[in-house]
């Protein structure tokens, strides 16, 4: 059975009902409502030329650096820092107490969290700068943990807090070249070259070049490397992508390649720059005796056979093993002092004399470049130095002038991308060693007479 439904509908005297009548007013007002609001966000969205102009200098005056900087350093800009070149000898606990800091606050510092534990690290050089409350209570500290990232930790509401600020670093490729009159280092300075970057340009071919005898007046050398630059700023050398070192009217040249474990230098032909041996295994000062078999011993007056080269140099001077190898010896005698004996593939030994300390022990296995002991002058010696000899098949080889042994190429599948990498960087070593030769010989118009 439906239910039947009625409406009630009230009428007034003109017989129109009344809640239609109502509905058309409020019809009525949405509709100006709507048409002044439209008005009022016209009004608003046409920009006055005030408004523009603003725009645009913003627009101008924005900068190549990325934002990130931008928030990192809009809060930091009015704070006072006090800055602590860390010397060596100094620790945490002394700075802080130079700079009237609780050792508490260190420790709550020092165990906040992983990235606070990076303070430990400090080395002789780096900066440290805190900041202060105006009652004197600590504020913030920040130190530099990489070139491009900055530890910040600060204090707020009582509670201890970090931040990793990464700055953003640009890398420029520079290209550079000398003529040897004097030194390295002096060639290398008047071409614009730090130490240290004529120290990763000598680490290249040192395989090949002994850069204390084998150096001569007129050796050339070039180079295409990288510079880093923060906020505009000369920040420090980077690696060197190609180079080449003409020595006694050979010349070198080398590639710098990721072979897929990393970034190596190779020769034109696809070689690592790396033997199997070191020409030299220590940074010397100089050579104080040279391999001789009639030298005449300067402790015991008479001649006798030196089997090998002295490299003098300061006492704890680090010295590397040669190549991969195991210890065969590890010892002292009056003679030799402390001395390590290392056996190596191909019938090749090598000897280390004079250690003021051994690093390594019988049976051990070493690899190349390991610190297998320190310059000394223990035994029958007349000053700090290294004796090194190196014996091939029983027979003692002068360790400056032996063939050592070639190193592998790389893998077949990775020489067609290797050469048409270097082929461009090669080209560019060429012309600029072509400028180079220029510069030394310049063109002299002649007169007609």
């Amino acid at each position: 059975m439906k239910n039947n439904r009625t409406q009630a509908v009230f009428k007034n005297g003109n017989n129109t009902p009344k809640s239609i009548k109502l509905f058309t007013l409020k019809r009525a007002h949405v509709v100006i409502a709507g048409i002044l609001a439209s008005l009022m966000l016209f009004a608003f969205s046409v920009p006055s030329s005030e408004t523009i102009q603003t725009h645009n200098n913003l627009q101008l005056a924005m900068p190549s650096t990325p934002l990130l900087n931008l928030i990192a350093d809009s809060n930091l800009t009015d704070i006072e820092w006090k800055k602590v070149e860390i010397k060596k000898g100094q620790t945490l606990s002394s700075i802080f107490d130079d700079l009237n800091l609780s050792q508490t606050l260190l420790y709550n510092i020092i165990n906040l969290n992983k990235d606070a534990k990076q303070l430990t690290k400090i080395y002789p050089g780096a900066e440290l700068a805190v900041s202060f409350e105006k009652t004197g209570q600590f504020s913030q500290l920040r130190y530099k943990t990489s070139a491009s990232k900055e530890l910040y930790i600060k204090q707020l509401n009582g509670q201890l807090q970090t931040e990793i600020v990464i700055h953003s670093t640009e890398t420029q490729v520079q290209t550079a070249n000398g003529t040897i009159t004097g030194s390295l280092f002096n060639a290398g300075k008047k071409s614009g070259l730090s130490d240290a970057m004529v120290m990763k340009l000598a680490s290249i071919f040192a395989w090949d070049i002994d850069f204390v005898l084998d150096i001569r007046t007129g050796d050339t050398f070039s180079l295409i490397y990288e510079t880093i630059y923060q906020d505009g700023e000369f920040l420090h050398d980077g690696r060197i992508i190609a180079a080449s070192f003409t020595n006694q009217g050979e010349t070198y040249k080398a590639i710098s390649f990721d072979d897929g474990d990393g970034w190596s230098y190779y020769n034109p032909e696809g070689r690592n720059m790396k033997k199997a041996f070191l020409r030299a295994p220590l940074n010397f000062s100089y050579i104080s005796s040279s391999f001789n078999p009639k030298r005449f011993h300067p402790v015991q007056k008479r001649i006798k056979a030196h089997r090998g080269i002295d490299y003098a140099a300061p006492r704890g001077t680090p010295v590397f093993a040669a190549g991969n190898g195991t210890v065969t010896q590890s010892g002292y005698n009056k003679y030799n002092g402390n001395y390590v004996f290392i056996k190596h593939p191909s019938g090749i030994v090598t000897k280390y004399l004079h250690f003021t300390k051994r690093k390594v022990k019988k049976g051990q296995r070493v690899k190349q470049g390991q610190t297998i002991g320190t310059v000394g002058s223990t035994g029958m010696v007349t000053g700090a130095h290294l004796h090194y000899e190196f014996v091939l098949n029983g027979v003692h080889r002068n360790p400056r002038t032996v063939k050592l042994p070639k190193a592998s190429p790389l893998a077949k599948k990775k020489m067609n991308t290797y050469l048409t990498y270097a082929s461009p960087l090669l080209s560019q070593l060429d012309s600029i060693d072509i400028n180079l030769v220029s510069i030394q010989k310049p063109t002299v118009d002649k007169k007609e007479s």
